[in-house]
């Protein structure tokens, strides 16, 4: 008897924890970063001259002036680095056009420090991501990297991981 009941519990559970995919919000929000030369030299990889070998990345919105974002180095299986942003920093609402309509942004500074004749040089850039919110989807939709548009797309483009390339 214990063991029909604890069935019959079981199965009323699984019928309604069911979901109706239409209610499921797509979430679209990695980034892949990659920085390069205008030859095409790969920055992230501190082992060839000239290329950035440490890094920082900072929350603009965080609530001190140091709020550090994970933003882990990768490399790819051709070797080629790449910082990939998952989450971590602050969203601020940029608009709403309507309460199933509103753009989200966040900022990111990066400190990325290279060695040029014994000395370190940091250099600091900004990155600005813009994310589009609905009720069916959160998605990156445009991405400014120093005020540079490098990365857009367009409402309801299916999920992908979104690759940018910085060109420095």
């Amino acid at each position: 008897m214990k063991n029909s009941v604890f069935l019959l519990f079981v199965l009323f559970a699984l019928v309604s924890c069911g979901s109706d995919d239409d209610s499921l919000q797509r979430i679209d929000q990695v980034l892949n970063i990659y920085i390069k030369n205008s030859a095409g030299q790969d920055l992230l990889n501190a082992k060839k001259t000239g290329s950035y070998s440490s890094y920082t990345v900072n929350d603009v919105f965080g609530v001190a002036n140091v709020a550090p974002v994970s933003v882990p180095l990768k490399v790819t299986t051709d070797s080629i680095y790449y910082f990939e942003y998952l989450r971590g920093a602050k969203r601020r609402t940029l608009d709403s056009l309507s309460p199933d309509n509103r753009t989200y942004h966040s900022k990111l500074a990066f400190a990325l420090s290279r060695t040029e004749n014994n000395v370190v040089i940091t250099t600091i850039d900004s990155m600005e991501i813009k994310y589009r919110w609905t009720p069916s989807v959160f998605q990156v939709s445009e991405v400014l990297y120093n005020n540079q548009v490098v990365f857009t797309k367009a409402a309801d483009t299916p999920n992908a991981i979104n690759t940018i390339t910085i060109i420095k």
